[in-house]
């Protein structure tokens, strides 16, 4: 069955491959045994459930905490061509009927029920008509009373549960630490369960914690390099949203309120004009976020402190849902300390001993000097595999605060000066990206030098090197028509006299831009904004036209890879992530007259030959292969391990057979994996060299059992990458 679940990965939701641990749990869910996966959020959860429920016969019962979340979930499935509803009480009795009548049609695969809807005598009377083939919970931390989010009426889902004693039970959430894991199972009766834990580690997660000094300003600058971007502000009170949405507002940012003071038609209002990116920011309490499946939420700030990680991770996990990298900002002050620990001394007994380490677990991660993925790791059981991750404020700091930018300051103002001082930003931005703007070729600027030298930044980053030329005094605006002016420091610069250091973002954030690039890909450092930017429009009108969020046509995700590969036809069209069967045929033709416009217009080469070809390829290939090609494209062995959801043996079995069919590899990327010191390592190629390293328990044994056969398994690889196999 687990080939019939790729076809439909593939045909119904235009994905070529599972995610690390998907495929697993997929598998286990048809074979009827129950499973509890802890994923974090933008992981894939829902494909565990959805797929089996395409192959399974009967109904998949999905129990969801917020009307939102099931709203959002069945209009996405009806784009894909699946069959679900939801029953709950925004339906009018007319809709309701319809619905139950649809149900016992047998004509819907998935229905989405809150836990409330579901114990009301009507709907398991209902359900009692109807085979079930599996139930699951979804955010099944709301059972125990040690997750951060404990609801009462999770409890009674046990005793539901035994309605249907012929289905799966599928418990799932993105935060559960290992004793609220095993509450999970013991209060579902799911003790002979198997447990699949994804890694918490959102790699594309900027974290950044900042001193609370002036929140208004620290915002303001944060929100000054992010126009277009769509975010989320937590507060700690309904006051302070209305006093920040407020400020927002009057500094000219596309921003709405939410908290529970707030009458139910505005709040569902203000949340439906975010999600439809009608309006960019929402300032919220924590009464907001639980369910919103939004994918292209690029930051996430926390005005005050959460309460406790588990808060804080679920919260900064509503950013960069469709993997693309994204800003998590905290602002930290003693006084917000004091106010958690005034809220927790109101509590007593087991109630005010799990807020007391919720808080200690908090301030440790806040002030933690290293990594801060560490702490973060090590709080929901994980041991972090690295001493730097590269993507948060204490790693970036560790590489310098500041970055030498004079040689892309000397391209700026080269510009500035042949454009002879009469632009703005924007306009200097898109000669060295050498754009095809009409006002660019009607000014002739194609013809400049500097036309087309910056294709290595974005135009962000251009517009944020333009702020911090303003800001070091090279460059200051004409009060009257906001153009660019040289100063003297600026001819110094371009002579080599001076040079520029410093943050292109002023909440020393440090090296952010630097860092997404390097660990971005191809894909979402090169595709064309012109291009991507006709494509939004487009999804955005016809999200307008049917009522839905535009991400529910297709995420940015896809509308990168359309301005990357330029597909030309169908089949090309076919090869980009989140496009199958159902969407081509809905949107294939719209999008693709856009596509070959522009192609034609800008006489751009398609890359649709590529994406063709990699699709067949990837279909043939054997997974030996697909570990190999990704290592040598410089992927570490922990990172594949986690990809593929496997042991780190198991990758460096199939690097071997990669290996063994005279294939290279690079040996220092594999000794990069080894605990051992060089002096070790030496002493163990020395042994090889004496032994032969085809072997391994001729060499434990002359090492005198010194060395495990993990490590030597490591060394093992290396020495043969280096003498040739």
């Amino acid at each position: 069955m687990i080939i019939k679940a790729k076809e439909i990965l593939k045909e119904t939701f235009g994905y070529d491959s599972f995610r690390p641990l998907q495929e697993d749990a997929i598998s286990n869910v048809l074979k009827k045994k129950d499973s509890l996966v802890i994923m974090p959020t933008g992981g894939g959860k829902s494909l565990i459930y959805q797929i089996p429920a395409l192959l399974f016969d009967g109904l998949t019962i999905v129990v969801s905490p917020l009307i939102s979340l099931m709203k959002d979930q069945v209009e996405q499935l009806e784009q894909f061509g699946v069959p679900a509803l939801f029953l709950n009480s925004t339906l009018t009795p007319e809709q309701y009927r319809e619905n139950v009548n649809r149900l016992r049609s047998g004509r819907v695969k998935l229905l989405y029920l809150a836990p409330e809807t579901l114990m009301m005598d009507s709907t398991r009377n209902l359900l009692t008509e109807l085979k079930v083939d599996c139930f699951t919970i979804d955010e099944a931390h709301c059972i125990s009373e040690w997750g951060h989010d404990f609801r009462p009426e999770y409890r009674q889902l046990a005793k539901v549960r035994k309605d249907f004693s012929d289905a799966v039970c599928l418990a799932l959430t993105a935060t559960a630490t290992p004793r609220v894991r095993d509450d999970i199972q013991q209060i579902l009766e799911m003790q002979d369960s198997a447990t699949f834990v994804a890694s918490f580690d959102r790699t594309n997660l900027l974290l950044k914690v900042a001193d609370k000094k002036n929140p208004l300003e620290q915002i303001l600058d944060f929100l000054y390099t992010r126009g277009g971007q769509s975010g989320i502000i937590y507060c700690f009170s309904r006051r302070q949203v209305d006093e920040l949405y407020a400020d927002l507002k009057a500094n000219g940012h596309s921003a709405l309120p939410y908290h529970a003071g707030l009458a139910e038609q505005e709040r569902s209002r203000n949340q439906d004009a975010f999600i439809r990116d009608n309006v960019r920011i929402i300032v919220a309490t924590v009464a907001f976020g639980m369910g919103i499946n939004k994918p292209d939420v690029r930051f996430v700030i926390h005005h005050d402190m959460p309460q406790n990680i588990e808060a804080y991770y679920q919260q900064i996990g509503r950013a960069g849902r469709d993997g693309l990298k994204s800003d998590c900002l905290l602002l930290y002050s003693y006084s917000d300390k004091q106010k958690i620990q005034y809220f927790i001394n109101q509590k007593e007994g087991n109630e005010k001993e799990v807020a007391e380490k919720h808080l200690k677990a908090l301030i440790n991660y806040l002030e933690y000097d290293d990594c801060r993925r560490i702490p973060l790791m090590e709080y929901f059981g994980e041991t972090y595999g690295k001493k730097e991750c590269g993507l948060c404020d204490n790693c970036l700091r560790q590489a310098g605060d500041q970055q030498d930018y004079t040689v892309q300051a000397q391209k700026f103002l080269s510009c500035v000066a042949r454009t002879e001082e009469k632009f703005g930003a924007y306009y200097i931005a898109d000669v060295l990206r050498g754009s095809s703007a009409k006002k660019v070729l009607e000014n002739s600027h194609d013809a400049l030098s500097t036309y087309g030298i910056g294709m290595e930044w974005s135009k962000n980053q251009w517009i944020q090197l333009s702020r911090l030329l303003i800001r070091k005094g090279a460059v200051k605006k004409d009060p009257k028509h906001g153009s660019l002016l040289l100063t003297d420091h600026a001819t110094k610069i371009l002579k080599g006299e001076e040079t520029i250091l410093g943050l292109l973002d002023r909440t020393q954030t440090a090296a952010t831009d630097e860092a997404r690039t390097r660990t971005s890909s191809d894909v979402e450092n090169k595709y064309n904004e012109i291009l991507f930017e006709k494509l939004r429009k487009k999804r955005k009108d016809m999200a307008d036209e049917q009522g839905v969020p535009p991400y529910v046509i297709f995420p940015d995700t896809t509308l990168m890879e359309m301005a990357f590969y330029f597909p030309e036809d169908d089949t090309g069209l076919m090869g980009i992530y989140g496009v199958g069967a159902a969407k081509q045929k809905k949107y294939g033709k719209d999008f693709l007259k856009i596509i070959t416009e522009f192609v034609k217009e800008n006489e751009v080469e398609s890359r649709s030959k590529v994406i063709r070809k990699k699709a067949i390829k990837t279909a043939s290939k054997q997974k030996h292969e697909m570990i190999g090609e990704e290592y040598n494209a410089g992927k570490s062995i922990g990172h594949l391990a986690e990809k593929f959801g496997v042991k780190t043996v198991t990758i460096l079995s199939n690097l071997k057979k990669y290996l063994e069919d005279g294939n290279p590899l690079d040996a220092a990327g594999i000794l990069a994996s080894s605990s051992l010191s060089e002096r070790k390592i030496d002493e163990v190629n020395e042994t090889m060299k004496k032994v032969g390293p085809e072997l391994l328990k001729p060499i434990y044994e002359d090492l005198d059992k010194s060395v495990d056969y993990n490590e030597l398994r490591i060394l093992q690889l290396a020495y043969l990458a280096q003498n040739g196999g």
